[in-house]
């Protein structure tokens, strides 16, 4: 009789399952799950960072005092380029919420306008991390290490007046043509001529930019979680904006309309609010703290 009853249940019954608790779909559920393992991993990193710096005796870079520059302008510009990608990335994140609120409404149109503005905004900031990557590799003129050991950092009179490292013992002094160090606390003297050239020619090592090795900013592991956490954020954004051009263009070509739903546009929006929030975060980490 047992095997009767269950011969005459549809394989719906037997293997179709019940409903979401949250009704959503099998596609959102997954979204959320790699999310949610993708924070994990964001937050092991920014632990990381955090436990190597305060572990370290040495001086910590400060944001301002690294990333002041701006694309084809010479000055003194702290965090002001970072901030602009910063908002230009979260108002990339109201486009896609736009988006997502112009699917449920069918409007393909409005879907088109506002997710083109998402992918437009990540791509700036895509491009706008490379150009800090190679600001950041290439260096602000970097130091020279005298006989004595005393540190000299370089600086270029025509393009800037700033000191990075902004500590007692690092001096300052005319090394090159055009180029200056800043002096100590209490000393404003610069050393200029002969002296000046003695020590750039007597220098011990000369420290430029930065790698995975060294660093003319601070501590080698500063630049190595610099490159690691902003590049694997660069490396999301990235995918994101690849994700939402080609959910852009099924858009455009009608696919979700003849489905009837544009939930596509929604788990990308997720993904994109994701990193969105993930920079925030990072932003914070090593550029405001």
């Amino acid at each position: 009789m047992a095997g009767e009853a269950t011969k005459a249940l549809s394989n719906d019954v037997l293997w179709g399952g019940g409903r979401s608790p949250f009704s959503i779909s099998y596609g959102k559920m997954m979204m959320w799950f790699f999310l949610v393992s993708d924070a994990l991993t964001f937050s092991g990193l920014l632990v990381a960072y955090g436990f190597a710096r305060h572990a370290t005796t040495d001086t910590w870079p400060i944001g301002e005092e690294v990333f002041r520059a701006l694309p084809f302008l010479h000055g003194d510009y702290p965090l002001i380029y970072v901030a602009l990608m910063t908002a230009i990335l979260i108002f990339s994140s109201v486009t896609m919420v736009l988006a997502v609120e112009a699917g449920h409404r069918m409007d393909k149109k409005g879907v088109i306008k506002w997710l083109f503005l998402t992918v437009i905004g990540g791509a700036f900031f895509v491009g706008s991390q490379a150009w800090e990557w190679s600001h950041f590799i290439h260096g602000g003129g970097g130091y020279i290490t005298a006989a004595d050991g005393t540190r000299y950092w370089v600086h270029n009179d025509t393009h800037d007046t700033h000191d990075p490292a902004n500590a007692p013992g690092f001096h300052l002094v005319k090394a090159l043509p055009g180029h200056y160090l800043k002096p100590a606390e209490g000393d404003h003297a610069h050393v200029e001529g002969a002296e000046a050239l003695a020590l750039w020619n007597e220098r011990v090592a000369y420290i430029d930019g930065a790698n995975m090795v060294r660093n003319e900013y601070g501590p080698p592991q500063y630049a190595n979680f610099f490159f690691f956490i902003t590049g694997f954020h660069g490396f999301h954004v990235f995918s994101g904006v690849v994700i939402n051009l080609i959910v852009l263009l099924m858009v455009m070509r009608g696919v979700f309309h003849r489905r009837g739903h544009y939930e596509m546009v929604e788990k990308a929006g997720l993904y994109w609010h994701f990193v969105d929030l993930v920079w925030v975060f990072v932003f914070t980490f090593f550029y405001l703290l």
